[in-house]
């Protein structure tokens, strides 16, 4: 029976060993490539998806979201859209209504994408809305794949520079676990939904103290 917590603490989460996607990563910075990326992911039967932003440095000054990442179990797409802006390829992924995407705070990512242009979004599940059926309170996806899991995921470069002419492999590597967690998480706690199998031990106090108390 796996042991999860209502709320997991944070300074546990850099003792613990660290994950990352160890698939395929194909970057995307033609509409031909997208149309080809786009015609394989809609094929697949559940996508993980995840956004990344340039960030900013200087206050009242915002960036336009600079990467979508696009997830299956054994390689993830990354489109680059400071090249392809809300490309009809792009559009045609995004409002797609038959393959379940699935995302965290994917609310707060739409919002963004839409300053690129306009469009209806299609099949989405927000991990947030999901996570509290099992009594999870936690929002944070590194919080959550340690809870989940027992396993770190490095958020080394979230703040790194997005609009980079050439995206680096740490880059690479980063926005791909992002995008397959959600994945990996979603059909876990699906599995526990349906199984029971889990005991919630709710947290008033940080793990690590009553981790403490057992011992």
């Amino acid at each position: 029976m796996k042991v999860i917590y209502s709320k997991f603490d944070k300074k546990l989460i850099s003792t613990l060993p660290l994950v990352k996607f160890e698939g395929k990563i194909v970057v995307v910075v033609s509409e031909n490539e997208a149309a080809r990326a786009v015609d394989f992911l809609l094929s697949q039967p559940i996508l993980g998806v995840d956004t990344e932003t340039r960030p900013s440095f200087t206050k009242g000054n915002q960036h336009m979201v600079s990467l979508l990442q696009v997830a299956t179990h054994d390689v993830c797409f990354l489109f680059r859209l400071n090249y392809l802006g809300i490309s009809p390829q792009i559009k045609r992924l995004i409002e797609d209504t038959t393959v379940p995407k699935i995302g965290l705070s994917w609310h707060d990512d739409i919002l963004q994408l839409k300053r690129r242009g306009d469009f209806t979004p299609g099949y989405f599940v927000d991990l947030q809305k999901h996570v509290g059926e099992i009594g999870v309170e936690d929002l944070s996806l590194q919080k959550l794949f340690a809870n989940f899991f027992g396993m770190r995921i490095s958020k080394n470069q979230q703040l790194s520079n997005w609009e980079i002419d050439i995206l680096n492999d740490k880059q690479k590597v980063y926005a791909a676990t992002d995008a397959w967690a959600c994945i990996v998480l979603y059909e876990e706690l699906m599995r526990l939904e349906s199984t029971k199998d889990y005991q919630l031990i709710k947290t008033a106090e940080p793990v690590e103290s009553k981790q403490s108390d057992k011992a």
